[in-house]
């Protein structure tokens, strides 16, 4: 173990025990939407207390990315027009990215790249997903995962900078750099947070074990596999910048049997990708 470990460990312990909670509101959504007989008359009474979540589902429903005839001035109707998971999506991702910008530490990885490289993920496993024919509900969940999957780099410090260096000029994965030089990488510290923000458990794993979804509980390995195959894909591609330009060959090929996937179908989202990355962009302006 490097002899900073302990000092790294420590520092970043501290930086999330000072990271505000998610409020309550948010929590509430979640609990409400993670229960089989939600119904949007419940998440109306929560929602409807809180004016700037109401202001942002009303604006989602009337955007350009749902290109409704006749505006919609109902929450109820809002909510059910949306569905319950897009919503409680919206609410988090939100949340998430207001908190994350107000204590962004590392200068290293610029806001506006990391969040596109976070994006791109997002987007990548829900289109993967969708080429094997996964349920449109389920989908969603892929797209949330891939967005908050680096959440452990948030807490990373300027000493980030040599760790990204010493990965480019070694050609190898980041990660493994994150455990030779801070002895601790940034799957332990994602968890750190979803367990302070108490996220559900199939996040957990998504954020947890991207990089060894052969770890990931039996109930999240597929959706933590299809994450690891868009983080994979959009380094390749270079969308956005996370710091991680090297992603191992190997695990590539393991992943892509994991999910069933080929190749072809890997390397085919490139003609859908940058058309739902402009509308999940819309999604998260709101």
């Amino acid at each position: 173990m490097p002899p900073d470990s302990g000092t790294h460990r420590k520092q970043i312990e501290k930086f999330i025990t000072r990271m505000p909670s998610l409020s309550t509101t948010v929590g509430k959504v979640m609990e409400i939407c993670s229960r089989v007989d939600a119904s949007p008359n419940e998440l109306n009474k929560v929602i409807s207390l809180d004016p700037v979540l109401t202001g942002q589902v009303l604006k989602l429903i009337n955007s350009a990315y749902y290109s409704l005839v006749n505006k919609v001035t109902s929450l109820t109707r809002a909510i059910t027009m949306l569905g319950l998971n897009t919503v409680k999506n919206m609410a988090l991702s939100t949340a998430i990215i207001k908190t994350v910008s107000g204590v962004k530490k590392s200068r290293v990885l610029p806001v506006s790249k990391f969040w596109a490289h976070s994006i791109s993920v997002g987007v990548s496993a829900k289109l993967l997903a969708q080429a094997k024919d996964i349920p449109v509900m389920e989908r969603e969940e892929f797209f949330i995962g891939g967005l908050l999957h680096d959440l452990g780099k948030i807490p990373f410090g300027d000493e980030y900078a040599e760790v990204i260096r010493l990965a480019g000029d070694e050609q190898v994965p980041l990660i493994d750099v994150e455990r030779e030089v801070l002895g601790i990488d940034h799957q332990e510290v994602g968890l750190m947070i979803a367990e302070k923000w108490k996220l559900n458990e199939a996040l957990l794993q998504c954020i947890g074990f991207h990089h060894d979804p052969q770890l990931a509980g039996e109930g999240a390995r597929r959706q933590t596999a299809f994450i690891a195959l868009g983080n994979i894909y959009s380094n390749i591609y270079d969308i956005g910048y996370a710091g991680d330009l090297y992603p191992s060959e190997r695990a590539l090929e393991h992943l892509l049997e994991l999910t069933g996937l080929n190749w072809q179908e890997f390397v085919t989202i490139r003609a859908d990708i940058e058309t739902e990355i402009e509308k999940a962009q819309i999604f998260l302006q709101i």
